[in-house]
């Protein structure tokens, strides 16, 4: 803490988005926050700020919730406005499109640096084919400075059909902190499942559309029927809250496995948990690079994914897990069982996860990569 009277003089980086709640994109600005301790923090969510804010260390970290209805910003302009003049910062960082908007504001408050990622598109726009989005971030990137994307796929995205300047466009893969998230023999108490009695299909991540959890759900339930002798020892745990929560339960107890799924909704351990699984599943429409995946490449599991976005710069098919077509529940289930009857396949894949994760996708470059970002100011 700063002691009275003594100015803290650090630059001050506002992260801007639309929510502060668990999720890849929220955990890569918990990441930037206790990492980045030359700079002064802010979070300001443009609806609401979970529980997640306990992951932020940093002391003298700020949170700001704007609670907007659901509709257009710009009747928040003037109140981002008038928070921007208050506070002063050197950066404001807003994050894909729901934040984007909050650019113009922060240009009229005279932000002299403002930064905008881009990780990925919704299920309303896959591969960001709408020409009205790239409509909108034209008009609302006009005074960006730099744009981060965070995969090859969006990269090609804003320089080709938005049509920012290549100069402007800057990719910065996601890392991931291999001290954390890493092999972990002793099972923490919340656990419910036993090693080595159990084969556990796991999964981390918002229960949204985009994400396609029932995909997982239904590609479980079509395995434990091509598999009925190692059908009592399958699992499967979802861990992630959202809207689709409630409807892979009840397709879970639908299809009678309810008693073998664990799906806790959101939770604060998933370095704890995460070790346990023996395959980590990915079954996104559309993702950027997955904080996810990449996490649980640290911790040694083969993951099996979808073949979209980021996913296809992470997963190396056929040596640290398996690309699979999006909506394909049935080549999913076959990958799965491949894995189930294939132990020392599944380890190979796992360790070699592990040894890409620490070679290709640290968290000091990912690190240092922010710094000169933001550093870039400077020069302006």
């Amino acid at each position: 803490m700063i002691p009275d009277g003594v100015t803290d003089a650090r630059p001050l980086v506002v992260h801007l988005l639309h929510r502060f709640d668990t999720g890849g994109l929220e955990n890569g600005v918990v990441n930037l926050i206790n990492h980045l301790p030359a700079f002064r923090h802010a979070v300001v969510a443009v609806t609401e700020i979970t529980a997640f804010k306990e992951r932020v260390e940093a002391p003298g970290t700020q949170f700001i919730a704007l609670n907007k209805p659901p509709g257009q910003g710009i009747w928040l302009y003037p109140t981002v406005y008038r928070l921007l003049r208050q506070m002063r910062p050197a950066v404001v960082h807003t994050r894909n499109l729901g934040a984007m908007e909050f650019q113009l504001p922060a240009w009229a408050a005279g932000v002299p640096w403002r930064v905008h990622s881009e990780h990925g598109w919704d299920v309303d726009d896959l591969g960001g084919v709408s020409r009205r989005n790239q409509r909108l971030r034209r008009f609302y990137g006009m005074g960006v400075h730099r744009f981060i994307a965070l995969s090859k796929a969006i990269e090609a995205y804003l320089t080709g059909p938005v049509g920012f300047a290549r100069e402007r466009v800057l990719r910065i893969c996601n890392g991931v902190d291999t001290q954390r998230f890493t092999p972990a023999p002793a099972a923490p108490q919340a656990w419910p499942y036993r090693r080595g009695e159990h084969f556990v299909i796991g999964s981390v991540g918002r229960m949204q559309a985009v994400k396609d959890p029932l995909n997982l759900v239904e590609a479980f339930l079509r395995l434990r029927r091509l598999c009925p002798a190692e059908a009592p020892q399958l699992r499967l745990v979802m861990i992630g809250g959202g809207p689709l929560l409630e409807a892979a339960r009840e397709r879970l107890a639908q299809g009678g496995a309810a008693e073998q799924a664990w799906l806790p909704g959101d939770r604060s351990d998933v370095a704890q948990l995460l070790p346990q699984f023996d395959v980590f599943s990915l079954t996104s429409l559309a993702e950027g690079i997955s904080n996810t995946v990449l996490e649980a490449m640290a911790c040694g599991l083969p993951v099996v994914a979808t073949a979209v976005g980021g996913n296809v710069e992470l997963v190396q098919d056929g040596v640290t897990g398996r690309l699979l077509p999006p909506r394909d529940d049935a080549a999913l289930a076959a990958a799965l069982q491949d894995l189930l009857q294939h132990p020392d396949r599944r380890h190979a894949w796992g360790r070699a996860a592990r040894q890409a994760a620490l070679e290709g996708f640290s968290m000091d470059g990912m690190l240092a990569a922010y710094a000169n970002v933001y550093d870039a100011r400077e020069q302006h």
